[in-house]
């Protein structure tokens, strides 16, 4: 194993870990119950107290806490502990609608630099190795979670953070970088900008690994950054309400990615009847804090659409993996009543080697349906000038798109460098229609 790897806890006996996570749960509901009046609150209505969780299955027992409660206690109503106690606060950006915020004492932020840490050693990094983060930095939890989690590991950091794209491959170059972390189509961005420099990175810079999150990315859009790299690929999972990247990693067996089950524990519900489902059934990602000192967490619906793998992995470790992420409850687009989420856009779109993986989709309404536009850009070695062949191209993909999705999709083909590139999450949709607001 890596270095970094930890085998008396991410190789532990399930009963031993179920264990710990029984007492650690008790433990952070009681902080929860004690220091937060939002939980003390909900118990009281639900007729319950930390002292009715005598096993995991009785979690199910508790209320949910969902995003809107961290908007309505803003700033520190959800806060478990006092000023003098929080190192660092993190926040969302707010920009549907009032912020979360969310504490750190030392040992929240020592904590979060080791789960994102085993994620480094699932790529092969030690303290030998050169991390550039190229996440953002600042009230966004990606950058400063990566960074942590390179200096756990004793890894020299870069914090390059995002932008400036030509001197990120430069100091790719330079610096020997061997692990970036970014989100996946900032990823394909430096990748696309390194050929336009002359260079190959598979070939001409040392980079070994990619750890991407932030954003949903197909299997192919993962290949295609795993192949113009010349890199492992490894998935993050994270949030900042329940600490940022590292809640979930992803091994190199890339069966889904490794709950860190020693501070976190997963449920998937169904969101409309909110039961518990068992391992290996889609639903809804709740995550309940086990070591969370600050921002205590009971039960909180994450939105995102995964299920559990309970499977041994060749890898040797035994915690539980949750699936790539398949979408969110909420950003889920109902066009004329048909269910579609933009990643299964994203895959049916990599499909096709004549057409980048950057792309957009456009709601707003046409008299009384739904219309979608899907713009899309071709590789910049296509023909865009051959009408014949481009028609024939959006015609295929038109057909695809309706194969898949069951809905009809106007496609407008783009040259490329077209459409925005992004430093941080891709604005992958556009919600225009009457009464919509996204």
């Amino acid at each position: 194993m890596p270095q970094y790897h930890q085998p008396e806890i991410e190789t532990m006996p399930r009963d031993e870990l179920r264990a710990l996570q029984l007492e650690r749960m008790r433990e952070s509901m009681r902080n929860a119950y004690d220091n937060v009046a939002v939980f003390r609150e909900r118990f009281d209505e639900a007729g319950l107290t930390p002292d009715d969780l005598t096993c995991l299955e009785d979690l199910a027992k508790f209320p949910f806490v969902v995003k809107q409660d961290m908007r309505d206690a803003y700033p520190f109503g959800m806060f478990a502990r006092g000023n003098e106690d929080v190192a660092r606060i993190h926040a969302s950006s707010g920009t549907t609608g009032q912020a979360t915020v969310v504490g750190h004492t030392a040992t929240d932020l020592e904590n979060w630099g080791d789960c994102f840490a085993r994620g480094i050693a699932m790529v092969g990094g030690t303290a030998d190795s050169t991390i550039q983060v190229s996440y953002g930095y600042g009230l966004f939890t990606g950058g400063l979670g990566a960074h942590a989690g390179g200096e756990a590991v004793g890894c020299t950091v870069i914090p390059t953070s995002s932008g400036n794209t030509k001197r990120q491959v430069q100091m790719m170059k330079d610096c020997n970088t061997d692990i970036l972390a970014c989100t996946p189509s900032y990823a394909l961005l430096i990748a696309d900008t390194a050929r336009e420099m002359g260079y190959d990175p598979a070939v001409d810079f040392p980079i070994s690994a990619c750890i991407c999150g932030a954003e949903p990315a197909s299997e192919n859009m993962r290949q295609e950054i795993a192949d113009k790299l010349g890199v492992q690929y490894c998935d993050v999972y994270g949030l900042s309400e329940i600490m940022g990247p590292g809640v979930a990693m992803e091994c190199a067996e890339r069966g889904g990615l490794h709950i860190a089950e020693d501070h976190f524990y997963c449920e998937i519900i169904d969101p409309d009847t909110l039961e518990v489902l068992p391992d290996g059934e889609w639903g809804e990602l709740v995550i309940t804090t086990l070591t969370r000192e600050c921002s205590p967490l009971v039960r909180y619906r994450t939105r995102d659409v995964t299920r559990i793998v309970d499977e041994p992995c060749a890898c040797g470790r035994t915690h539980r993996k949750i699936d790539r992420l398949r979408g969110r409850t909420d950003d889920m687009l109902i066009i004329r009543g048909v269910n579609v989420f933009p990643s299964q856009i994203e895959q049916v779109i990599t499909g096709f080697p004549e057409i980048a993986a950057q792309y957009q989709i456009i709601l707003t309404t046409k008299g009384a349906l739904d219309h979608v536009e899907l713009q899309v850009e071709t590789v910049p070695e296509y023909a865009f000038d051959e009408v014949r062949k481009l028609e024939e191209l959006k015609g295929r993909l038109a057909a695809e798109l309706k194969s898949n999705l069951q809905v009809s999709v106007e496609i407008k083909i783009v040259e490329p460098k077209t459409i925005e590139r992004s430093m941080g999450k891709a604005k992958r949709v556009i919600d225009l229609r009457e009464g919509m607001q996204r």
